[in-house]
């Protein structure tokens, strides 16, 4: 049987991996390292008390002196942070950005070619 730490742990990095397309890593620690900085600095905050958590529970001798409260807490912070979060309105979000990048860029260009036009007296 796997302790209950472990079981939000791990839980909340399959979370991480369906919500915010962080694909890398295994355990929770993992994820945080590739892709924490996509979370809010409290969400993180209580996402690697979990991680340490978990970390920490390994050892036998460690392996019930945790804050059950505090984990819970940390749990349901990461958890509402999570549930909020639309992969699809991310994905449309870089999608639209990317875009705006492209557009910008051909208005600047052609913006600068009818600048040279006008000034070299062909328009």
């Amino acid at each position: 049987m796997e302790h209950p730490v472990k079981q939000v742990a791990d839980g909340l990095a399959q979370m991480m991996a369906e919500r915010l397309g962080i694909r890398r890593g295994e355990t929770l620690a993992e994820k945080l390292r590739k892709g924490g900085r996509l979370m809010p600095k409290k969400v993180r905050r209580e996402a690697a008390y979990i991680a340490e958590t978990a970390t920490r529970i390994e050892v036998p001798k460690f392996a019930f002196q945790y804050d059950a409260a505090r984990v819970a807490k940390a749990e349901k912070v990461v958890r509402r942070f999570l549930e909020e979060v639309d992969p699809a309105d991310r994905r449309k979000g870089v999608v639209l950005g990317i875009l705006g990048w492209l557009a910008f860029n051909f208005l600047l260009i052609a913006g600068l070619a009818i600048w040279w036009l006008w000034e070299s007296g062909r328009i």
